[in-house]
């Protein structure tokens, strides 16, 4: 495969999914101080829970447009108490005006299959009640949503986003069949390509046939990749690599495929 370089075009990178917060302190300095002399424009800095959301909030208010925070509570973790869920979207609502998105949240596809694989028993009500509670949010604030669901669990997800009309949506990180891909694309919803489009070849599939119109660029980092990432931390200017591997899929130049990616997290999250 051909090596890709970040140099190729100065055109801005966005990098639509990243957990700022999660990094080691130091790694939060080196890639804020990186991505200010970078072609990274912006990251979108999804948060984890009460916690991760106020600590999204400080690295926003002191880094301005570099960091936009995404409040919520991501669901591959128990499920919080009525009491933290209400604590946390009281929050949400005291700074709505602060966010850019309601995220990370969704359904959590890996623990109960984890649990199902060992022999334990498992109730998703509580986690599509929880993610049904953020979708409301989201309608009623007149903010995009950013799920965590994949395979069977973004049809659950479509259905609550058509049940309370809810057509800003951002599936990060997305895995699942033609069908749902199908229904996610007739319905307007995005998804996002991390660095593993270079060597993943269901990521691959889904990069060739799903709308050029909604399709952006993420690196869910912390979390590490392979390939040509191997041993190196994530960084917000692997959305470069990212962008130039599915410009040689779709037989475009580079410079087409990071317009078409900064253009649609643009229009998606009012940018």
């Amino acid at each position: 495969m051909k090596s890709f370089t970040q140099t190729e075009t100065n055109l801005p990178l966005l990098d639509t999914h990243i957990h700022l917060d999660s990094y080691a302190f130091s790694d939060q300095q080196t890639i804020l101080a990186d991505i200010r002399k970078s072609e990274v424009q912006s990251i979108i800095s999804v948060s984890m829970n009460l916690a991760s959301s106020k600590r999204n909030l400080e690295l926003a208010k002191e880094y301005g447009p570099l960091v936009r925070p995404a409040f919520g509570y991501h669901p591959e973790q128990p499920v919080p108490s009525p009491e933290e869920t209400e604590e946390l979207l009281d929050w949400m609502a005291e700074h709505v005006d602060d966010m850019v998105a309601v995220g990370e949240v969704g359904l959590p596809y890996y623990a109960r299959l984890e649990a199902e694989t060992e022999g334990r028993p498992w109730d998703n009500r509580p986690y599509e009640c929880l993610l049904e509670q953020f979708i409301a949010f989201a309608e009623r604030h007149h903010k995009p949503v950013i799920l965590h669901a994949v395979y069977e669990d973004a049809d659950t997800a479509c259905d609550l986003l058509d049940k309370y009309g809810v057509t800003r949506a951002h599936f990060h990180w997305f895995k699942g069949s033609s069908d749902t891909l199908q229904r996610m694309a007739d319905k307007g919803f995005y998804i996002s390509f991390t660095p593993d489009i270079l060597y993943e070849e269901e990521i691959r599939d889904i990069a060739r046939m799903y709308p050029e119109h909604l399709v952006m660029t993420e690196t869910d980092g912390p979390w590490p990749f392979e390939g040509p990432f191997t041993g190196q931390m994530t960084h917000p200017k692997m959305t470069a690599s990212a962008a130039a591997a599915w410009a040689e899929l779709r037989g475009l130049a580079v410079s087409e495929a990071r317009r078409i990616f900064y253009e649609n997290a643009v229009r998606l999250y009012d940018l």
